[in-house]
């Protein structure tokens, strides 16, 4: 019991870290994994946009344009690199970690799990949560990911935000009175560029677990199957314990 009580104390800080902070509010993403035109809209923005620096290379594109009904001609046409790459590689970024390092002080992650990891509403409110910070190198911030040092690369499509400081001195985005980030610059509308960060967060959950939707299915399967055995297990037991007294 202290070894279980030891490694719960251990595991606290953890989860507050995977969770952007206690204080940080999460939005919904609400994915839905059935909707394969809205994770091949997220994987178009994310070989557009994060790719060059960020991978998924526990995935395959192959595996990719299978699950989510794409052609192979439209794989290779539309989401995968041109020169060198073949449709039964793994979803590599395309600069080497050195390079990347010293750049950016630090490789960047490769994204294939972080759905999973740090959650689908995590991974919605951070792209969502990027704010003007003149100090920081690429000039912004990131209130779910303090001091995070990344671009905000999908500027051109949000905008750029500005934030306040609350009554504990953390930055709050300002948004107007529908609840929506007040931003300048971007082509986007704040509706279109929700369902542009759900239609990532949805790939990324998909690539998180491919098997998801097939392993839910068979959950309900097995669930029917223990359901039957233990009426015939309970009526075996009636049986050979109805001489009982």
């Amino acid at each position: 019991m202290k070894r279980l009580l030891i490694a719960l104390a251990a595991l606290v800080p953890t989860l507050a870290f995977a969770a952007g902070g206690a204080h940080v509010h999460l939005e919904s993403a609400n994915v839905d994994l059935h909707d394969k035109a809205s994770l091949e809209r997220g994987l178009a923005t994310f070989q557009q946009y994060c790719s060059g620096c960020h991978s998924t290379q526990y995935q395959r594109y192959n595996r990719v344009a299978e699950d989510l009904g794409i052609s192979l001609d439209d794989m290779r046409n539309k989401y995968m690199p041109i020169g060198g790459a073949k449709v039964g590689d793994l979803m590599e970024n395309s600069i080497p970690d050195a390079d990347a390092a010293k750049w950016f002080g630090a490789a960047p992650p490769d994204l294939t799990l972080v759905a999973r990891v740090r959650g689908e509403d995590w991974v919605y409110t951070y792209l969502k949560s990027f704010y003007q910070d003149d100090s920081r190198p690429f000039g912004v911030n990131n209130t779910v990911f303090p001091s995070v040092g990344m671009p905000h690369v999908l500027q051109e499509l949000q905008g750029l935000a500005t934030a306040k400081l609350d009554e504990a001195g953390r930055p709050v985005i300002l948004k107007d009175e529908h609840g929506n980030t007040v931003t300048t610059g971007g082509k986007l509308t704040a509706e279109e560029y929700n369902q542009v960060v759900r239609d990532i967060t949805g790939f990324l959950a998909y690539s998180a677990e491919p098997v998801k939707l097939e392993r839910q299915r068979l959950g309900w399967w097995v669930m029917g199957f223990l359901f039957i055995f233990f009426i015939v297990a309970y009526l075996l037991k009636k049986e050979y314990w109805k001489d009982v007294h």
